[in-house]
């Protein structure tokens, strides 16, 4: 059964690239702090490219509300570094769930176990305040609703 809101984040552990820099991101190392984790289908598409640009474009405004954006995709390392170099470099971390396990868990697996393009906010307690999962694949959730997520996910909170 998949996740919802008001359930616990599933916890994970993965590799990404920031930048150059390669290691493991956790959820439990971010605990306290409100997070966007958004699950992407794959480096280097239009859609995808769309999307994570506008949420590198738009990074002061999860900043200002010291909220943490993770991007998420079945790529390799390799293929997350050299997708961040062509666009110019992301502010965020793009983390590698080659596995699908972190998809599977959340509930973002789609026919044929392809991802759907999915965002959820995880509050600083670790639990589910916002769950989008896509269907289809030619549209993504804009900044202005996952900022204004997040602000409720910091407002429930106290």
């Amino acid at each position: 059964m998949a996740v919802t809101a008001g359930d616990p984040a599933p916890a994970f552990t993965l590799p990404g690239v920031l930048g150059h820099e390669r290691r493991d991101y956790s959820l439990a190392e971010l605990a306290g702090k409100v997070v966007v984790l958004a699950f992407y289908p794959g480096d280097d598409t239009p859609v995808c490219t769309r999307q994570l640009r506008s949420y590198n474009d738009d990074i002061d405004e999860f900043i200002a509300l010291d909220a943490v954006l993770l991007a998420v995709s079945p790529q390799d390392l390799d293929s997350h570094e050299a997708f961040s170099q062509n666009q110019g470099g992301f502010a965020f971390p793009l983390l590698v769930d080659e596995h699908k396990a972190v998809a599977d868990a959340y509930g973002v697996l789609g026919p044929m176990g392809y991802y759907r393009r999915s965002v959820f906010v995880i509050d600083g307690s670790g639990r589910l305040t916002y769950v989008h999962r896509g269907f289809a694949g030619s549209t993504f959730r804009r900044t202005p609703e996952l900022v204004e997520a997040v602000r409720a996910a910091r407002a429930a909170a106290g």
